[in-house]
């Protein structure tokens, strides 16, 4: 079932199972979902960019309580890890499967993995700790991990000791691209092994960018948090002679906040993403854009994505502990080179710097967050207990989903400048600045 209608393997949605499902649930009688049932969802580059622009139909099993469990509950020991960046809502999932597991399926223990894979590597120190109803009861009115999390790989047969050590049956793994990488690694080792231990991931990055998943969780709280520096910004600018507000958001390789936010709030001028290559320079360059908005307006706002720009400062070959590549401080760029522009045209100008980064990574999950970081964790308990493994849950065009790891794994998700979202998002602005040559990233 559920493969791309061409045939080819590269989009197979079939999820792996430990084992045939024989136990009855101990759940009340409630609208049970069967393997059989799937969702037909129609697809296009509007939504990931690798597709072609014609919606092609694809086939996910569909999430949910099952009638018939692999585990017997009662004995089943969960853990739970976090990795990565902090997020908004990574306190609700948690919560959301600790409360599930423990008060519907009446499971035997939930463990805490303190600071991220690093947890389960002896040398490192870190106890876990007992996950109890009482213990997540308020974690959700905080931001960032209870657990705690750390980025960088460990060895997969490291951690695989590590969970058959402490008789762990279902591993539930919170985090971004990396730690999906990490997950899928850890699903083939306990296959090497012939072992039963579940994996079961819920993806999280702030910057949206995992492939297939439509919107992860904590994004609208980032994007919410972000207009509210956006709209800072705006009032510096318009409290100045030719002020600009220049405003750093979240965005690696991918500029949905940046996109976003600018929906959300029409004061933004100029969005730079790092899909769209841009110039400062010449007759279709940022600069000279700049001062005719100045001229025309006497004030402007730039929302600017950390990732992009990255083709005016020199792509960096290093990468951090998580594999991502090192960024150049393209504000730095940007500050210096507005600076030096003006002044060179002898045009006063008042620049305004506001840097919202850590605090939009840092806050409590806003209500939409919450909703969805309480389905994610129901479901994702649902899809451990029938037995599944080798999958994450999500959200797909407002249908709750089981993917494979091996499809939210294949590439990072790119906003693509060619749909109508980004059409949008430059008439938002009304910057319209030319995508620069390719060949010079």
């Amino acid at each position: 079932m559920a493969k791309k209608e061409t045939g080819s393997g590269l989009y197979d949605t079939k999820i792996e199972a430990l084992g045939k499902a024989k136990i009855p649930t101990p759940l009340p009688k409630c609208r049970f979902t069967g393997d059989s049932e799937t969702v037909t969802l129609h697809l296009s580059d509007e939504e990931f960019s690798e597709l072609a622009a014609a919606p092609r139909p694809f086939q996910f099993e569909k999430a949910g309580p099952r009638e018939l469990l692999y585990f017997d509950t009662s004995k089943v020991k969960c853990a739970i890890v976090t990795c990565g960046g902090l997020c908004p809502g990574i306190n609700d999932v948690i919560r959301a499967i600790v409360m599930e597991a423990h008060h519907n399926y009446h499971v035997a223990s939930v463990l805490g993995v303190r600071f991220g894979l690093q947890g389960f590597i002896p040398a490192y120190g870190h106890e876990v700790v007992e996950l109890t109803p009482e213990a997540v009861a308020d974690i959700h009115q905080f931001g960032g991990t209870v657990l705690g999390s750390s980025r960088g790989p460990q060895p997969s047969d490291a951690v695989v000791d590590a969970l058959e050590r402490m008789n762990i049956n279902v591993l539930f793994m919170i985090g971004g691209d990396g730690t999906m990488k990490a997950a899928k690694n850890l699903v083939n080792e306990i296959k090497k092994r012939g072992t039963k231990i579940s994996i079961i991931g819920i993806p999280k990055t702030i910057d949206n960018d995992i492939s297939f998943i439509t919107r992860s969780f904590g994004f609208d709280t980032a994007v919410e948090k972000a207009t509210e520096s956006i709209q800072c910004a705006h009032v510096e600018a318009t409290g100045a002679f030719n002020g600009i507000g220049l405003v750093k958001v979240m965005g690696r390789e991918s500029g949905f906040i940046a996109a976003q936010a600018a929906l959300a709030l029409k004061e933004v001028n100029f969005v730079l993403i790092p899909e769209h290559l841009f110039e400062l320079e010449g007759q279709n360059g940022l600069l000279p854009a700049l001062e005719r908005r100045l001229e025309k307006r006497g004030h402007a706002v730039i929302l600017c994505a950390e990732g992009a720009g990255q083709n005016l400062c020199g792509i960096s070959k290093q990468t951090d502990a998580s594999g991502n590549p090192v960024l150049c401080d393209v504000c730095d760029l940007l500050t210096s080179s507005i600076k030096d522009y003006f002044k060179k045209k002898d045009i006063e100008i008042t620049l305004k710097f506001i840097d919202p980064s850590y605090i939009i990574r840092s806050v409590p999950a806003n209500a939409y967050d919450r909703v969805y970081c309480g389905f994610l964790g129901q479901n994702a308990v649902h899809a451990a207990m029938a037995g599944k493994t080798g999958m994450v849950v999500t959200r797909l065009q407002s249908r709750y989903v089981h993917l494979p790891l091996k499809l939210v794994t294949r590439k990072r998700k790119k906003l693509n400048t060619n749909c109508d979202y980004w059409r949008a998002v430059m008439e938002s602005t009304g910057q319209m600045l030319p995508q620069a040559p390719s060949g010079k990233e």
